[in-house]
């Protein structure tokens, strides 16, 4: 097995999650990084002992480098991916793949025109709690998936990011923001989406930071920081969402549940690996917790870069692809659009479902 170099650009608040989880594998290893501020690239290069610490147009150039994996703020996603295409590389993006279709689509046709791989997240969907779920659907636990509801809900990121400014613009809220993850489980669980709809709105046109060091300061809010939509599943089951940043007390929803014909899985939190899961059988009188029939329960974000690195090695696709992204991305922007226009909206992207993972993995591992 060749170990495939990867370099980060963008070492920010996302980048030890990232950094830590490719360690975890012996197929990727991170060989240099970059951000626009040098010294917070040095502080990443000493603290997980990356040997290079480049320029942005140094890395993208280095010709270790093999895969460039970008975690740069959402609104220069798809540029800093057509960069690294063009200089040969492959790469893999923090989500939202992009902020717009147009932006998502040229990066996925010049992945094709160069036959390199491009992917992104999130790949919270390899944890044990999401694939153990995904094998209980696929065994047909729960008969046939019939409706699902996902939730997100919250005050917003006003309260505990250092910069949330970039939240409340064009490219943020809280579909750009937490609908990857809660889009991306149910496509993997239920397969691709047909149609939306939603109502969107916000709630205020001002927030006030919280956090520190910008406490006091006010945002301007240009994006809706309510979703209600609904989802029609090319496989036949409808869905609702809600993600909210207009949350300012408590509340008892849950994440995910998949309503089937032969019973009710609740699926737990697709911002995380772990459990726990609970299936409620047709004729049952409670939740029953199923145990998790796979590993991965860590916050490996990087997973996604490993499993390219070991697709690029055996010719397979890989989980977190750029097809699925944009198929998540469409339907994020058509929750938007369906809402303004007063109608459903068919999406004209689709994807496969990502294969799940097999059974019994040795940690480290993605390929039996």
């Amino acid at each position: 097995m060749k170990t495939i170099n990867v370099g980060v650009v963008g070492c920010g608040k996302i980048s030890p999650a990232y950094l830590n989880g490719c360690g975890g594998f012996n197929i990727i290893k991170v060989v240099a990084c970059a951000d626009l501020n040098r010294a917070v690239a040095e502080a990443r290069a000493k603290e997980f002992n990356i040997p290079k610490v480049l320029s942005v147009e140094q890395l993208l150039h280095d010709s270790e480098v093999e895969i460039v994996v970008n975690l740069t703020i959402p609104a220069v996603h798809a540029e800093l991916n057509l960069a690294a295409l063009a200089a040969g590389k492959h790469a893999y993006t923090e989500k939202p793949f992009a902020v717009t279709r147009e932006q998502a689509k040229p990066v996925l046709a010049a992945a094709k025109k160069k036959k390199l791989r491009v992917g992104s997240a999130p790949d919270t969907f390899f944890g044990g709690g999401i694939q153990t779920c995904r094998k209980l659907i696929d065994d047909g636990a729960i008969g046939q998936p019939v409706a699902a509801t996902a939730f997100m809900v919250g005050r917003g990121p006003e309260h505990w990011h250092p910069s949330p400014t970039f939240y409340y613009q064009p490219g943020g809220g809280p579909m750009l923001d937490m609908g990857p993850y809660y889009l991306t489980a149910l496509v993997n669980l239920l397969g691709p989406i047909r149609r939306v709809t939603a109502s969107t709105k916000a709630a205020f046109t001002e927030r006030t930071i919280l956090s520190q060091p910008l406490a006091g300061q006010k945002v301007t809010v240009e994006v809706p920081t309510h979703y209600a939509g609904v989802m029609d599943f090319v496989g036949g089951a409808t869905g609702t969402i809600i993600m909210s940043f207009d949350c300012f007390g408590g509340h008892s929803l849950p994440r995910i549940e998949i309503y089937g014909t032969a019973g009710t899985l609740s699926v737990p939190d697709p911002n995380g690996f772990k459990g726990p899961v609970k299936l409620w059988k047709k004729d049952a009188k409670e939740w029953t917790e199923v145990p998790l029939t796979h590993g991965y329960i860590d916050n490996l974000r990087g997973i996604g870069v490993a499993d390219m690195a070991y697709a690029m090695q055996s010719g397979r696709d890989h989980r977190a692809s750029g097809e699925l992204a944009f198929h998540v991305l469409d339907a994020m922007q058509a929750f938007e659009e369906a809402s303004v226009a007063g109608k459903h909206i068919t999406l004209k992207s689709t994807c496969v479902r990502p294969a799940s993972l097999p059974v019994g993995l040795v940690p480290g591992t993605l390929d039996t």
